[in-house]
């Protein structure tokens, strides 16, 4: 019997020491190692732009020249003339063609414009073949750049009705620096005044005008005539 209990003591002492080493191993193999994480860096990565290859700016360059561009807005045309007004203008033609110059023609306003020499023949063709038989006023205009002034005659009528609300601009031009016009005193009496006022203003010499001089600047102004655009008020 002892020795049957020495060796139950010895079975259960082995067992006891061998369940202590599996407890020990198990324990060193399931313990998790903690590892701290790697220290991040403090400065972050600067992002580049990445440069447009030459074949992708070439393939944009394509594209934008594929696109249909905008369309030109189409011309402006002159609208028709009336018909009355284009009549009287193809009357004036019929009789001086190429040397009369037709500058517009809207409802009610014709504008001619004619050389120095041509004006007196137009002018009594106006007044004794078409009705304009008299003149309203007479204006000028100075063209520095052209080295030029334009007179320009208004002419209407009152004699046909159909042109009684019809103003004709018979235009023509001279040398600003030798400005002379032949006068259209003999065809129209009214002019007198205006072509006074012209020569005065604009320092138009009217040739076969009996006055040219002044009546409404002092007779001692020693300026140019105020109307050019090259005058200058003194002082100023």
């Amino acid at each position: 019997m002892s020795t049957n209990n020495n060796n139950e003591e010895l079975n259960e002492l082995a067992a006891s020491s061998q369940s202590k080493q599996s407890t020990s191993t198990t324990n060193d193999i399931t313990t998790p190692t903690t590892s701290k994480p790697a220290p991040q860096s403090s400065t972050q990565p600067k992002m580049v732009a990445a440069k447009p290859s030459p074949t992708s700016a070439s393939s944009t360059a394509a594209a934008a020249a594929a696109k249909p561009s905008a369309a030109a807005p189409p011309p402006k045309t002159q609208p028709e003339p009336p018909p009355f007004e284009k009549g009287l203008v193809e009357q004036i033609r019929s009789k001086f063609g190429d040397l009369v110059k037709v500058v517009f023609i809207k409802p009610l306003r014709i504008k001619i414009l004619v050389e120095p020499q041509d004006i007196v023949g137009v002018a009594s063709f106006l007044r004794d073949s078409m009705g304009f038989d008299h003149a309203e006023s007479v204006g000028g205009t100075d063209y520095p750049k052209d080295n030029q002034i334009e007179v320009i005659y208004h002419l209407g009528s009152y004699t046909r009705e159909e042109l009684a609300a019809h103003i004709l601009w018979l235009t023509t031009r001279t040398d600003r620096d030798d400005a002379r016009l032949p006068t259209l005193i003999n065809v129209y009496k009214s002019v007198e005044y205006h072509e006074r006022e012209c020569y005065e203003m604009l320092g138009v010499y009217f040739e076969g005008h009996p006055r040219n001089e002044r009546f409404l600047l002092p007779e001692d102004w020693a300026d140019i005539p105020p109307l050019r655009k090259d005058f200058r008020i003194k002082g100023r």
